[in-house]
């Protein structure tokens, strides 16, 4: 099912030549920043991986995969990719990257279960980066610096596009805010998660909300995530509150709403990924391919995450559709409301 946020009096600022320009200046800028932040090297990912290696991302676990046999290999089925959140953790490995260094790539894959609309595509396109730890620096404190750093890279290429294109104004606050999902539930116990997720962005104008898949008071968790990746069950030494992962949204005031702009983490180790695979009763899981190297110990530890590309573009350049920034394909009602709107789908 698709949904449509329809924003009134919408006018594109840039035109379509103007906006294709501002993509490339965006997509140019902000992944150096981002590599020379957290010192990463880029590296090639896939588009696909085999299925049966547990290798692809899970996702909340309901996402079918695009599979198609392979004639060359005796009709083995490969799936195109979700995101590369375990991928990149085996290539850290197989490169030796030391601590305090990583790696990004240009992510691409297809989500055929989307429901489509003004944020979600069939085609989803992200900075997937990955990064080397030490065992001392799986903290909420550590976290939370990396989740600065990223931010400021943010911020500087948002003032590099306001330059470039003095129509566009700013509209990040200076910081990041951050806040426990458990805690944003007692702030806002009769709302829904979303309906908590605009409140407090709204509020604050950019949030990192920690805690994303544990369990909340409620029973719930604030959002799901697969069990094999992040670690969102640990009890730090430095929190009374489980999770060491999250995702950051900025308020969108063209659709007057939050908006994701990316999800990462401090990765599971050994222990975290034996809890929240037998909590999540997937520990079938443990004889798969990734699985078994992480248990083994030959897998790295590390912290990682994607970002938003298209979203990223649509926020600094004040566009009310990602079919704006990126060529999709949209159900023929969606195009004719878009056109009537004057929002100009790719």
């Amino acid at each position: 099912m698709s949904y449509l946020i329809k924003p009134t009096a919408y006018s594109p600022v840039l035109n379509k030549y103007e906006t294709e320009q501002g993509i490339k200046v965006i997509k140019d800028f902000f992944q150096d920043n981002l590599a020379t932040g957290l010192c990463l090297r880029r590296v090639t990912g896939p588009l696909f991986v085999l299925r049966g290696l547990g290798i692809n991302d899970d996702l909340s676990g309901k996402e079918r995969p695009v599979t198609f046999p392979i004639k060359d290999l005796q009709d083995a089925h490969a799936e195109v990719v979700h995101s590369l959140a375990k991928w990149k953790r085996l290539t850290l490995a197989d490169y030796e990257v030391q601590p305090g260094y990583g790696i990004y790539t240009d992510m691409n894959a297809i989500r055929a279960d989307e429901e489509l609309g003004n944020l979600h595509s069939l085609y989803v396109d992200q900075w997937d980066w990955e990064r080397v730890i030490l065992p001392e620096q799986r903290t909420v404190e550590y976290l939370k610096r990396t989740v600065k750093c990223i931010y400021a890279a943010l911020k500087r290429t948002e003032f590099l596009v306001c330059e470039r294109f003095p129509q566009l104004t700013p509209s990040l606050p200076e910081d990041v805010q951050f806040i426990h999902a458990e805690e944003l539930l007692q702030r806002y116990p009769d709302k829904s998660a979303k309906e908590r997720e605009d409140l407090i962005t709204r509020e604050w104008g950019a949030v990192f909300i920690i805690g994303i898949g544990c369990k909340l008071s409620n029973g719930e968790p604030h959002d799901m995530r697969a069990p094999d990746y992040d670690d969102y069950s640990t009890v730090s030494a430095d929190s009374a509150l489980p999770g060491l992962n999250g995702d950051l949204l900025v308020w969108n005031d063209v659709l007057d709403r939050a908006v994701e702009l990316s999800s990462m983490g401090i990765r599971v180790d050994k222990e975290a990924l034996l809890r929240q695979l037998k909590e999540s009763g997937k520990e079938e899981r443990l004889e798969l391919y990734f699985h078994r190297r992480l248990v083994e110990g030959s897998l790295p530890l590390c912290i990682g995450g994607g970002i938003g590309q298209s979203r990223l573009c649509m926020l600094y350049l004040r566009k009310a559709h990602i079919g704006e920034i990126q060529a999709s394909i949209w159900p023929d009602e969606m195009r004719k409301e878009c056109a009537a709107l004057n929002i100009p789908l790719i």
